[in-house]
């Protein structure tokens, strides 16, 4: 049998060590292990998510090169690994965003209806990027049924170009102001939920038929983004396709586990630098957070490949079982060059 600590039956990726080289090859076949994974900038290895590679970085134990000169070099928001201390300096300056500019623009979301949303028939250059976030008020005889309130949505120069209060279609019988900041008078005149759902699908679909939108680089179908969108969306009764939506809720670097997400105000927090939702929450809040988490993840630089997707067909016989006996013969740095990745990663948008 051959040794665990043989090199030739270690992941390339994760450094994982197996017994014997067919066990590796089960590995490399569930893992999907891609270049878009989170990497240390000092071992390399590979990590299925920020908090991942935080714990290797500073965890309870950590490898011990790699914490020395993260806490030397290491940008605690971005978790790379700078040059010197004064390359650490300028790029902190930057890489830590500062919080939500409460001056006009906030004040401009309080007054009530704004309504800048428009079809541009895809004039525009790139996919446009919108963020939504709505409030939830309750309904229902024990208050606990969601029904939305508020809903707001920016551009990606964080530039509110629509806001309103919404009028449920049941009477409310908790307006939970302690954290919405609602009262009766805001939602006595407001614009049916009936409307707004119209005009947020116009304006998501850009002229476009739902059924058209296929994919990222296909049709004028704006790209969504937010946090929890799924709850969102279907108290607003909206119907988006998956692939226009970067949820940073699901999206798999920034969840703490494969199975659960991070709440948005840790990933602002943790990641931008700067906290949110303390009090009464402001959806424009909420939408700039996660606009600049997903401006973030869609900088990130990764080495271009020509089917990044492990669900494109051209992958689907990567590791496929009747090639075992070619995957075994492969080194694992082989392996790991046509190993590809089971999510969009937010980098491909900038593509």
């Amino acid at each position: 049998m051959e040794c665990a600590d043989n090199p030739r039956n270690k992941c390339a990726a994760c450094y994982r060590q197996f017994n014997r080289m067919e066990h590796l090859v089960d590995h490399m076949r569930t893992s999907f292990h891609s270049v878009h994974e989170p990497t240390c900038g000092v071992c390399k290895k590979h990590c299925r998510s920020f908090e991942s590679l935080r714990e290797h970085l500073i965890g309870p134990l950590p490898k011990q090169e790699c914490r020395n000169a993260f806490n030397i070099r290491g940008c605690k928001f971005c978790l790379a690994i700078l040059d010197s201390p004064y390359a650490l300096r300028v790029h902190q300056d930057r890489c830590q965003l500062s919080g939500v500019n409460h001056g006009i623009s906030a004040y401009m979301a309080n007054l009530g209806l704004r309504d800048s949303l428009t079809i541009d028939n895809g004039y525009s250059r790139g996919p446009q990027v919108v963020a939504l976030a709505c409030k939830t008020v309750g309904g229902g005889s024990d208050r606990s049924l969601d029904l939305c309130a508020r809903v707001c949505i920016i551009d990606e120069k964080e530039n509110i170009i629509f806001h309103t209060y919404v009028k449920p279609p049941i009477p409310v019988t908790n307006y939970r102001y302690e954290t919405t900041g609602i009262r009766p008078e805001h939602l006595r005149d407001a614009m049916p939920l009936r409307q707004v759902q119209r005009k947020v699908q116009d304006f998501l679909c850009n002229g476009e038929p739902t059924w058209k939108i296929r994919s990222p680089k296909g049709g004028k179908a704006r790209i969504l983004v937010g946090h929890g969108l799924d709850h969102d969306l279907d108290k607003m009764q909206v119907e988006y396709p998956p692939i226009m939506i970067r949820d940073t809720a699901k999206y798999p670097p920034l969840m703490k586990t494969s199975k659960l997400s991070n709440s948005l105000k840790y990933l602002t927090q943790a990641y931008l630098g700067y906290d949110i939702q303390n009090g009464i929450q402001d959806p424009y809040e909420d939408c700039v957070a996660t606009m600049r988490l997903y401006v973030r993840m869609r900088r990130q630089v990764h080495r271009r490949q020509d089917y990044p997707l492990a669900s494109d067909p051209q992958n689907r016989n990567n590791f496929a079982s009747w090639r075992q006996n070619e995957l075994e013969r492969m080194s694992p740095e082989e392996m790991l060059a046509i190993s590809r990745s089971d999510y969009y990663c937010g980098c491909l948008d900038s593509a």
